[in-house]
């Protein structure tokens, strides 16, 4: 596999394209493109930056493949009112453990105007959600995610997961860790205007350094979730 050189600076301009045109008669005119801007500078990137998280987190998987950390560009439009047929942007994800039940990893998200990096659960099923909110009041798991949060924020970087009004049935509790009963997901990231670095293979290195600032996050469930 070529080694990771930046990406080519015809990624932005194809997603934009991409965005504009999204009907398979235009993509499949227009699959060199994807392959060579796209898909290629992609799997080179996964493996560079696979190799950079693992300094700081041993266990991190990288897949340079579609379906593994390379999510596809088809949308998924069963059971959705958008019938657009392609993703308008490239997500890569880096996790631990098994892919399909991993409650934690490392994201990437490029558009044609922005670039988002961060780490967390997105969203927990039921069964995890119920292991988070207990985690939250436990002893010793409850204020090692306080700990995780305060670093987070201090480092500049949001703590995301709230979506509830009210206190779950069964849980009480005051002040932050109430809050964090209100969670269904935990997650830190940021998003920012597509920057030059991309285009260059500095571009690990600016990757990993955003990614570390999420890693009190990313560990705290990885060790009280997984």
């Amino acid at each position: 596999m070529a080694e990771f050189d930046g990406f080519p600076e015809t990624i932005t301009p194809f997603l934009a394209k991409l965005s504009r045109n999204n009907d398979r008669a235009w993509f499949q005119a227009h699959r060199t493109d994807y392959e060579r801007s796209y898909l290629e500078p992609a799997k080179a990137f996964v493996v560079a930056a696979g190799e950079a998280l693992r300094h700081v987190q041993p266990g991190i998987v990288a897949e340079p493949r579609v379906n593994g950390s390379i999510f596809r560009i088809n949308r998924d439009v069963r059971f959705s009112a958008d019938k657009r047929p392609y993703k308008d942007y490239l997500d890569l994800w880096f996790w631990e453990g098994e892919r399909k039940t991993a409650v934690s990893g490392f994201y990437l998200r490029l558009t044609a105007q922005s670039l988002g990096l961060g780490a967390g659960a997105h969203r927990f099923d039921r069964e995890r959600l119920v292991e988070y909110r207990d985690a939250v009041t436990d002893p010793k798991a409850g204020p090692a995610l306080k700990r995780a949060a305060t670093t987070t924020r201090k480092a500049g970087w949001p703590v995301a997961g709230e979506r509830y009004r009210r206190t779950p049935a069964g849980y009480q509790a005051s002040g932050e860790t109430e809050r964090l009963l209100r969670f269904d997901a935990l997650w830190t990231g940021k998003d920012e205007i597509v920057p030059e670095a991309l285009y260059g293979p500095k571009f690990v290195e600016y990757a990993a350094e955003r990614w570390k600032k999420s890693l009190p996050i990313h560990r705290w469930l990885v060790r009280y979730l997984d």
